[in-house]
């Protein structure tokens, strides 16, 4: 099976070392330069505005070559974090072998890797983004005996000029297929693209955002991925979100991810699946459905659901997505199928039928039933999240429900299976309590819960006091109400920050 995994996975360096890239070492990169003559070598790391930053290596020797992957370089933090001070910013960025990838857009051939950043003690900074995630992660295990594993769901909106030989229909783009979709195309090597770079794509397709104004023409589409550690279901989202950016500007089109592109229409957001593993079991599920390790979790995201939209849903735009009938939350609640709640348990396979027999009489034998497949997804996040301090967050949630006493207790009291804006379920919905109504908001319901967060040394108090500081500068209270039929402020505003994160 192992080589198997290795000769069918679409990164070229896995098939060429004949390893999964979690064994890669510093000489299987080096090897894999000298085989493949790379020539040049990208060190990337995310900096405050959530994207990736470059910095470029011309290969000259192989001495050169070893020093670079064993020593990493310097850089200057405080160009990279505005609350890193100038007078002591020095930092070291170290890479991940494990997240290298081959460059798909350079004419030179070069090798692309993830870092992370060191002081000059030669200590991990505390207030790393990609640091302050893996202590969540190692704390959540140590506390539960569970890993947190997680995938993401990527909406954006392809933005282009308009073209009238199939006409868009208005909010009915869900799966559309060539030629009734403009830019499949442009998905589809996506796709093959993020394969290659190492992420773990699930599928794609278009989404049901699809509409026209008089010049352009906008689609919505989607990239899902499958479940992996923490870590690296954020390092596959912020590559993948390079990669769309990156064919935007080979297409001429804009590549966003804003939550809200206008009024009315659908906006994108960035659904994270997760799951409890242990021993390489999927814990989330079984015969008899959603087990209490599920519904712990849920409640701990549920409790924290306020004030995980400081990381999740960090710009204005966020929360004109954040409104009834648009299939965004608004409420906290979980459910199975309805889309309006905050978490919602997807369809999981658990029940033990014979589906493929059923649609293909002519298979012969017993289908094996593959277990492990259940996730849940929190619907709140959008494409402003600050992905590695958002999924932090939720780890610390989840975990926080994992050991509470009352979680399964608030785990009923939560659940909905109805429809709460219809009038014969005012008495539900007027039971349960809102998600924040605008930047402002959410960083009082971060401060109100900052000592959650600081109290294991996974966030520094800094790092809570930016996120506050950050959203209460853009004075947004009340922004639904100030906007309300005015739509050339509504399109400014989505100018503004039409490329989030």
């Amino acid at each position: 099976m192992r080589d198997l995994e290795v000769l069918m996975n679409p990164n070229k360096m896995v098939r060429h070392l004949q390893k999964p890239a979690s064994e890669f070492t510093k000489y299987d990169i080096i090897k894999f330069i000298d085989d493949h003559h790379i020539e040049m070598l990208n060190f990337r790391y995310v900096g405050e505005d959530g994207k990736l930053k470059t910095l470029n290596f011309v290969i000259t020797s192989k001495d050169y070559l070893e020093s670079i992957l064993s020593t990493g370089e310097r850089v200057d933090g405080s160009s990279l974090f505005s609350y890193i001070d100038a007078e002591s910013s020095d930092l070291y960025v170290i890479p991940r072998f494990r997240t290298a990838f081959v460059n798909p857009f350079t004419e030179q051939p070069t090798l692309d890797i993830l870092c992370s950043f060191y002081t000059r003690e030669g200590l991990a900074l505390e207030s790393a983004p990609e640091y302050i995630l893996k202590k969540a992660s190692r704390l959540f295990t140590a506390e539960t005996g569970y890993s947190f594993r997680a995938m993401g769901e990527l909406e954006y909106y392809i933005i282009s000029e308009k073209n009238d030989l199939y006409p868009a229909k208005d909010q009915r783009g869900y799966h559309t297929a060539a030629p009734f979709t403009n830019w499949e195309c442009l998905r589809l090597e996506a796709l093959q693209i993020i394969a290659q770079s190492g992420g773990k794509v699930k599928y794609g397709h278009s989404e049901v955002g699809n509409f026209s104004t008089e010049t352009h023409m906008y689609e919505q589409h989607e990239i899902e991925f499958n479940p992996v550690d923490a870590e690296e279901a954020v390092e596959q989202l912020l590559v993948a979100k390079w990669i769309l950016r990156m064919l935007g500007q080979k297409y001429g089109v804009t590549i966003s991810f804003a939550p809200k592109i206008t009024v009315g229409k659908a906006g994108s957001g960035l659904h994270i699946h997760f799951l409890a593993e242990k021993d390489g079991i999927n814990h989330m599920a079984d015969e008899r459905g959603l087990t209490d390790v599920a519904k712990k979790m849920i409640t701990g995201i549920l409790e924290r659901a306020q004030s995980l939209t400081a990381f999740g849903n960090t710009i204005p735009t966020s929360y004109l997505r954040l409104v009834p009938h648009q299939e965004a939350p608004t409420m906290v609640c979980w459910g199975d199928s309805n889309r309006s709640v905050l978490v919602r348990v997807p369809l999981g396979w658990i029940a033990k039928t014979s589906m493929i027999k059923d649609a293909n009489p002519q298979e012969r034998g017993d289908v094996p039933y593959i277990p492990g497949k259940q996730t849940v997804e929190f619907r709140v996040p959008d494409g402003s999240a600050d992905l590695y301090h958002l999924m932090a967050a939720m780890i610390l949630a989840a975990k926080d429900g994992l050991l509470s006493k009352d979680s399964l207790k608030r785990a009923s009291e939560l659940y909905i299976n109805v429809n709460i804006f219809k009038p014969e379920h005012k008495d539900v919905l007027g039971r349960l309590v809102a998600l924040p109504a605008s930047c402002a908001d959410s960083a009082t319901f971060l401060k109100e819960e900052a000592e959650f967060y600081t109290r294991d040394g996974v966030f520094p108090s800094g790092t809570i006091g930016h996120f506050i500081n950050k959203l209460k500068a853009f004075d947004d209270q009340s922004l639904s109400e100030r906007l309300y039929n005015k739509p050339e402020e509504v399109k400014k505003l989505v100018d503004q920050y039409i490329h989030c994160m």
